[in-house]
């Protein structure tokens, strides 16, 4: 008979290779492999980020698939990771540009994750600053933030 500690530690390691197998997968995302990412998912699996919340491999497929044609050249770079029990965490960067021969941008986030007995994600929860990350560099709307951001920080 396992103990809790016992079958904790199956569960962290059975979550370890599952998220090991999913950071393979969007370090290597390109917009010919996009239609894999519904495989690394549950059919009723929730997705939610500052902009979508879509329910469903398909779905969370469609989101990758339209940062592709938003964007030139994005690529994932995990930071790092912590792992406990079924869930995980990531820390990490996307790098973008915006258009070819343009300045690359960098968006740093984090996701939460769950995982299914079988390894695939059920739940998946991306955390990042919009304001700090896309709406300050653009002109008009960033310089209004920075001057809301540097009235509001603490002297």
């Amino acid at each position: 008979m396992q103990t809790t500690a016992q079958a904790t530690v199956h569960t962290t390691e059975h979550t370890t290779e599952a998220l090991a197998r999913l950071e393979a997968m969007f370090t290597g995302l390109s917009a010919e492999t996009v239609g894999e990412v519904a495989n690394f998912y549950t059919p009723d699996a929730c997705f939610k980020d500052p902009f979508n919340q879509v329910r469903g491999g398909a779905a969370i497929a469609r989101i990758f698939a339209h940062m592709f044609v938003q964007l030139t050249e994005p690529r994932f770079l995990i930071i790092e990771r912590a792992v406990d029990g079924e869930q995980a965490w990531l820390t990490w960067n996307l790098e973008y540009r915006l258009r070819p021969g343009k300045p690359v941008h960098r968006i740093h986030g984090a996701s939460h994750l769950r995982f299914a007995a079988d390894g695939r994600v059920t739940w998946h929860r991306d955390y990042w600053d919009t304001a700090e990350e896309l709406y300050e560099s653009i002109p008009l709307l960033g310089g209004v933030l920075r001057f809301i951001k540097g009235r509001l920080r603490a002297s």
